[in-house]
């Protein structure tokens, strides 16, 4: 399986973290972690379907991805090639009106959004495309096509910072009043920018960094207290949910996907 990472035009920045494209000439079967990031994904050839709850779903040519709290796993028919947008965590608003914490733990097709004629079009041009640097060019087009003139939240983005600096162990009101905005309209605020609530994305934050940490420098149960939790049974069922695995299972063969492995 082979992995590039390109970046977006600059107008595209601001809400677009990179682009992966993802291919695959054998058969493959690919664990992966949440992100705290919506996922855009176009498939220009071959067949891939993801696994949940034991159930097996085909993806259709276009898929928007909400963030989720377990792991999926990916299989890649041969010859599959595919492209991800990677949005910011406050970048997604930009290109979808729908509230986007309605997009939690779901993976639903493009045509939601955006005409099924829309669709048809950059299906048809990906699929026709040279090679991966053509297809970059028609992501870029179509992206910008579909922006709205939206800006990045300010307040939201100060948000994700001081949840990413307490490592997602973090109170959210105290969070709402240190940003001078009550709790209510905050939370509201954040599911439709962000496409979940502060707590449920703390959770996510927190855990990714609970799954980026080196084991041999502490044992389980400091990791499990260190990250706010009060008891083992609560953090292995967590981790798990997260990961598929025990924690001990998951740091002897941490064989994952995980989104930042492949950005610079």
């Amino acid at each position: 399986m082979k992995i590039d990472a390109y970046i977006p035009k600059e107008l595209l920045s601001p809400f677009i973290l990179t682009y992966l494209i993802i291919e695959s000439q054998d058969e493959a079967v690919n664990k992966v972690l949440p992100d705290t990031s919506l996922v855009l994904a176009f498939r220009y050839k071959g067949r891939l379907s993801y696994v949940a709850d034991n159930k097996e779903t085909s993806l259709p040519f276009a898929t928007v991805s909400g963030l989720r709290k377990t792991m999926r796993l990916f299989n890649y028919s041969k010859d599959t090639g595919n492209i991800l947008v990677l949005f910011k965590e406050a970048g997604a608003a930009a290109f979808f009106k729908n509230p986007l914490h309605e997009l939690y733990d779901e993976t639903v097709s493009l045509e939601n959004f955006i005409s099924q004629h829309s669709v048809s079009i950059i299906e048809k041009q990906l699929a026709e495309a040279r090679d991966n640097t053509q297809r970059i060019v028609l992501i870029d087009k179509f992206l910008l096509s579909i922006m709205s003139g939206q800006k990045p939240d300010i307040l939201i983005l100060a948000a994700l910072k001081k949840i990413h600096l307490a490592h997602g162990i973090i109170n959210i009101k105290n969070l709402a009043d240190s940003l001078f905005i009550s709790q209510d309209p905050f939370e509201k605020r954040f599911r439709r920018v962000v496409g979940t609530s502060p707590k449920q994305f703390s959770s996510l934050v927190r855990m990714k960094y609970i799954t980026g940490t080196t084991i041999q420098e502490q044992n389980l149960v400091d990791l499990a207290f260190d990250a706010g939790y009060f008891d083992q049974p609560h953090f292995n069922k967590g981790f798990k949910s997260f990961t598929g695995q025990t924690p001990k299972d998951f740091f002897n063969s941490p064989s994952f996907l995980q989104i930042n492995d492949f950005i610079q």
